[in-house]
């Protein structure tokens, strides 16, 4: 019975002998892989790191961009402001254009009656002029 005993711990000895040897094995291939997950970590701050200092770049020159743009936008404001003062004084000389237009025409309507009479007055003194010349090349011929 002292044999199977014996038997029995020696059994259980090699069995914890085994345990052990693929415990350190799975153990170590764990290690492995915890390495490799840290080193795989590493390099993403490092990127991280690198992506930070770009988007930080990227966002002074968006700033930069924006007051940039907002700086040429007020230049641009007085020559639109420019623009509307001549519009304003196109319209100012459009209109006296139109009035002058309008006092033309209604002068020119008050006056055509006399327009009228005058060219009347002025047919009939070139009739009387050209009466008077042919009367008196009539009067040198017969003499």
């Amino acid at each position: 019975m002292i044999i199977i005993l014996y038997l029995a711990v020696a059994v259980i000895a090699i069995a914890f002998a085994v345990l052990v040897y693929y415990l350190s094995q799975t153990l170590s291939s764990a290690q492995k892989t915890m390495d490799d997950v840290a080193s795989t970590l590493e390099d993403v701050q490092e990127q991280m790191k690198g992506l930070s200092e770009e988007t930080t770049e990227l966002l002074h020159r968006t700033n930069t961009l924006a007051e940039d743009i907002q700086r040429k936008s007020k230049s641009l404001n007085s020559i639109f402001d420019a623009v509307e003062g001549f519009g304003q004084s196109l319209n100012t000389v459009n209109d006296s254009v139109k009035k002058v237009t309008s006092s033309i025409e209604s002068k020119g309507v008050e006056q055509s009656g006399k327009i009228a009479q005058t060219l009347q007055w002025g047919k009939a003194i070139i009739d009387l002029v050209h009466r008077w010349q042919n009367v008196s090349k009539d009067n040198k011929v017969e003499k």
